[in-house]
């Protein structure tokens, strides 16, 4: 099987991007593993069909992004009788070499605990964690925080805000019960 230029150029973006997207993913389920896979799996789908309009258009990073963060708030929607449910007796055995590249969210500078923070940010609301993370973790700017989600520039200043104070205080008083 012959792999066209769409494929090649495609695949060079995956290779490029994809442990980015998954930390990114693993932030935005507070630390959730497989959902963040599920999400990027989703997003890079999704992707390759519009990859002709987005590589036409030169926003590959920015739809990657916002097909993201749209499949993360979808998959909270989504009711809780049609997600997926724990078993008992898991099927299957875990990857005895640990988690895939890039999904090591422990490893926070300044001796930062990566559980907490993980548990701060399941405490904010989808939109508002998804701002903290595109601004924060992925460095975006405002404006293209605001093109990724779909909003204005305001509504990513104040879920920014309102966001960075919750994770402050949650984070500077760790008895404080997460909601």
């Amino acid at each position: 099987m012959t792999l066209t230029s769409r494929d090649e150029e495609f695949s060079a973006f995956v290779r490029t991007r994809r442990s980015e997207l998954l930390r990114s993913a693993c932030l935005l389920t507070a630390g959730d593993p497989h959902l963040a896979e599920d999400l990027v799996q989703t997003a890079l789908a999704k992707l390759y069909v519009a990859w002709p309009r987005v590589r036409r258009d030169g926003t590959q990073v920015h739809s990657a992004w916002r097909i993201l963060a749209n499949a993360h708030i979808d998959e909270l929607r989504r009711p809780r009788w049609a997600r997926e449910r724990p078993v008992a007796a898991p099927p299957d055995q875990p990857d005895p070499a640990g988690p895939p590249d890039g999904m090591a969210l422990d490893a926070f500078p300044d001796g930062i605990d990566g559980a907490a923070v993980r548990a701060a940010l399941a405490a904010l609301p989808a939109g508002m964690r998804a701002a903290v993370v595109l601004r924060h973790w992925a460095d975006f700017s405002t404006q293209e925080t605001a093109r990724i989600l779909g909003c204005t520039e305001g509504t990513v200043k104040s879920q920014t805000a309102k966001g960075l104070a919750r994770l402050r205080g949650l984070l500077d008083s760790p008895a404080e019960t997460v909601r």
